[in-house]
């Protein structure tokens, strides 16, 4: 045993006892047992030993809960990061499921007002409250396959008659007006050939390629028209290669 005072080791026992040789320091003797009670020393070192005990769990405890802090802290970063991300590709699935089409046009049908390989836009808004109109250039499922999509022109509108005489595009309204179509955009060849006539259905469409004589359009298919629920959306401009808009 050594003098808790001075570190001195050489202590003299008097009865229950030490006294310090070096300081004069008197120390209880910790092994005598007062009754049913523990000498004051040895309680001291007790309430010492429980003191050390708490403060190593409360180290550890804050040790841990720092390394909790900084594992929450990363995962915030995480998710942080995480976050816009998520949300600008649900806006795009959402834009591009509600709002907008694209599609790449793999051949030359449109020219010259589309060319191949353009990238383009259609509005999926453009018919919610309006049908659509002749000449409008659309984007729609392929009636001989629909996992297919084309583009193409408006030209029948539904319960008219369309008839191609020598390339000429005529159409019989449903007020029995017969009228020769404005081909103006057709610039990339000379239309010909005769074809007709056809009929359009209730709420189908009759289409025509611009690039008329090359083009797999109504005239064609084996399902001819094109139902107005087929329609995706209203061609509105290219992106690429450059950015410009479709009429």
């Amino acid at each position: 045993m050594k003098c808790k005072k001075c570190g001195c080791d050489t202590l003299i026992k008097t009865d229950d006892w030490y006294k310090c040789a070096n300081c004069g320091a008197v120390i209880f003797d910790t092994e005598v047992q007062l009754g049913d009670k523990t000498s004051p020393t040895k309680e001291v070192e007790s309430i010492e030993k429980s003191a050390y005990e708490k403060k190593q769990k409360k180290a550890q405890k804050s040790e841990k809960s720092t390394d909790e802090t900084e594992e929450k802290s990363k995962l915030r970063e995480v998710i942080d990061f995480c976050i816009p991300i998520v949300i600008a590709i649900i806006i795009a699935i959402i834009l591009k499921t509600f709002v907008f089409a694209n599609a790449v046009v793999p051949t030359g049908s449109m020219l010259n007002t589309i060319q191949e390989k353009d990238r383009i836009i259609a509005s999926r808004l453009a018919y919610i409250n309006s049908d659509p109109e002749r000449y409008d250039i659309v984007i729609f499922k392929y009636p001989d396959n629909e996992e297919q999509c084309f583009v193409k022109r408006v030209i029948g509108l539904p319960g008219e008659t369309v008839e191609i005489v020598n390339g000429t595009v005529y159409v019989t309204k449903t007020d029995g007006e017969t009228i020769q179509l404005d081909d103006s955009f057709v610039t990339n060849c000379t239309p010909e050939g005769d074809f007709g006539p056809y009929v359009v259905p209730a709420d189908s469409y009759f289409m025509l390629g611009d690039n008329r004589n090359t083009s797999w359009d109504s005239r064609y298919w084996d399902n001819k028209y094109v139902h107005k629920d087929k329609i995706l959306g209203k061609v509105m401009f290219r992106y690429y290669p450059n950015i410009s808009k479709i009429q």
